[in-house]
């Protein structure tokens, strides 16, 4: 970053200084605000705000950094504090100071500090150049703005607390409607641990990307009885573990070391090898299960929306209204024949007397 230019503490009337409207902190908690009030009014402005000079404007300084103290300091009573001023600063400069004097409070929300990385990435910084700046990794960097994406009321909850950071980033892969799923089925209970609800948001992520899992062909009769073998393998084989390993390990939990030490002789370092293979195995397949668990519950959540989604279509193919059946040709016809108009008939003639028809008969052909 360039050089800002000379640097003063002088005292300032509050009235002279105003808050910057691009403050990356958002969020005052009432109550710490209260606290710090109450703490300048015992003892004074133990640590100046940072402001720099604006020409032109109604109020001479703006705030970069110590909003809070400025508005305690505001609520205290106080008429006249003592700041830095920053002489030269551009804008961009007084934002990066800002974020360098908040980014590492605990009182900034995780969302309010991905939305300053985002600013200053828009300005054209890489998360690399950002990780340099605040001493950050760039993983840390590139974590916080993926949260961006997430909805609105996904990243309140996240604000809040009640959806912790890596779970967050998960989520914030999802689609909105997903994220909502996710979130919910999180925040209400539904899982055992921050992990279980991370397998199932990747389960999610899995079902955006492979539709195939919830509209597959059903599986052929060599497929199906491939899967029954495979399913009573693992069933048989659980049931010996539950049988023989578990009851084994049971006995052992339930001895002292020194008696271990000397049950165990020259066995002891056999089964702290073949133990500590088996807790290695254990722990890689419980995270395994724990994963297809995840897809599982994605999958009955994909499939409950599927049948939600043709439940409605069908209550509404009911209650529209439902169109005439045209009429066939034939019964068009008919119809058309029965209200046709009666054709007018003809005059009738009246008879002529049997006499002259005679004579017309009898009369020679050439007169």
């Amino acid at each position: 970053m360039a050089d800002t230019g000379k640097v003063a503490f002088i005292n300032i009337k509050i009235s002279e200084i105003a808050p910057n409207p691009e403050q990356p902190r958002k969020f005052f908690s009432e109550e710490a605000q209260q606290e710090l009030t109450a703490s300048i009014k015992e003892n004074g402005l133990l640590q100046p705000v940072v402001v720099r000079p604006v020409e032109g404007a109604k109020v001479p300084y703006m705030l970069i950094a110590g909003e809070r103290r400025w508005r305690s300091c505001k609520a205290a009573g106080l008429e006249v504090i003592p700041a830095k001023v920053v002489e030269g600063a551009s804008e961009e400069e007084a934002y990066v100071l800002s974020i360098a004097e908040n980014v590492n409070r605990a009182d900034m929300t995780i969302m309010e500090e991905a939305g300053a990385y985002a600013d200053l990435k828009a300005a054209g910084w890489t998360p690399a150049k950002i990780a340099k700046q605040f001493g950050k990794t760039e993983t840390h960097i590139t974590w916080r703005l993926g949260l961006l994406t997430l909805r609105p009321e996904v990243a309140e909850m996240v604000d809040n607390g009640q959806i912790k950071n890596n779970l967050a980033w998960h989520i914030a892969q999802l689609t909105p409607a997903n994220q909502m799923v996710a979130a919910m089925r999180y925040v209400r209970g539904d899982f055992d641990s921050e992990a279980e609800a991370q397998h199932f948001a990747n389960g999610l992520k899995l079902m955006e990307q492979q539709t195939s899992l919830t509209n597959e062909k059903a599986p052929t009769t060599e497929e199906q009885e491939t899967r029954k073998k495979a399913k009573a393998k693992a069933k048989d084989g659980l049931g010996k573990a539950e049988e023989v390993l578990i009851p084994l390990l049971e006995e052992l939990a339930e001895k002292k070391p020194e008696d271990l030490a000397v049950i165990l002789g020259d066995d002891l370092s056999r089964h702290v090898r073949v133990v500590g293979r088996l807790y290695a195995k254990v722990q890689m397949v419980r995270n395994l299960l724990s994963k297809a668990q995840g897809i599982q519950r994605a999958m009955e959540a994909e499939f409950n929306k599927a049948a939600v989604e043709v439940q409605q279509e069908a209550a509404n193919e009911k209650a529209a209204p439902k169109p005439l059946a045209p009429k066939s040709k034939a019964r068009t016809a008919a119809t058309a024949t029965a209200t046709k108009a009666p054709a007018r008939k003809s005059p009738v003639k009246k008879a002529e007397p049997a006499a002259a028809a005679e004579e017309k008969v009898a009369a020679p052909a050439g007169k």
